[in-house]
């Protein structure tokens, strides 16, 4: 038998260190960022300071209608329901805009409060569900967050599989069952 350099104690540690550069070297980016972008101004007033474009010429008037918010959401155009995946609480990009026009509407009216309701379909045992509705409750509350909406105004609750939107026993009243809802407080 051929001794080894290195001692067998340490031969985990040169594993775990090799792995460890070998994940942070996969991470590395050669994405050239560029930094000549431009941005667009959000002010009104970004145009009467001597900027160019359509207000440039003297006026600080903004061509832009407002749209209340409020009004679309008793209309119903905002959406309050994200459905999700079997045994995910991964928020699809399809529902991202409906995240966003809740974020919207809480920020355009902080004092409005907020449940989110989290909910499974019936498979699985009742712990688990209701878990997993925490879940996807939560994740919905992290993106609202993240999008600039209080914390104060958001509840999360589950009801796990116990308040079904459909009846049924099949993959098409599931998929309807897994769902967060935002309802008013």
């Amino acid at each position: 038998m051929i001794p080894s350099a290195t001692p067998r104690r340490s031969r985990p540690l040169l594993w775990s260190a090799a792995l460890a550069a070998s994940l942070l070297a996969g991470c590395a980016s050669s994405v050239k960022l560029d930094n000549d972008v431009p941005v667009e101004s959000r002010n009104p007033n970004a145009a009467a300071q001597g900027g160019s474009g359509a207000g440039a010429g003297g006026t600080a008037q903004s061509n832009v209608a407002t749209v209340d918010l409020t009004a679309q959401d008793k209309a119903g155009t905002v959406g309050r329901v994200v459905y999700f995946d079997f045994d995910s609480f991964v928020i699809k990009d399809e529902y991202r805009s409906v995240v966003e026009g809740q974020a919207k509407l809480l920020q355009a009216n902080r004092q409005r409060l907020v449940q989110i309701e989290g909910h499974t379909d019936e498979r699985g045992g009742r712990e688990y569900n209701l878990a997993l509705g925490q879940k996807r409750a939560e994740a919905v509350q992290r993106a609202l967050v993240l999008l600039g909406v209080s914390d104060k105004q958001l509840e999360a609750v589950s009801y796990g599989e116990e308040r079904p939107a459909d009846p049924g026993h099949d993959e098409a009243a599931w998929a309807k069952n897994r769902r967060a809802e935002v309802k008013d407080r």
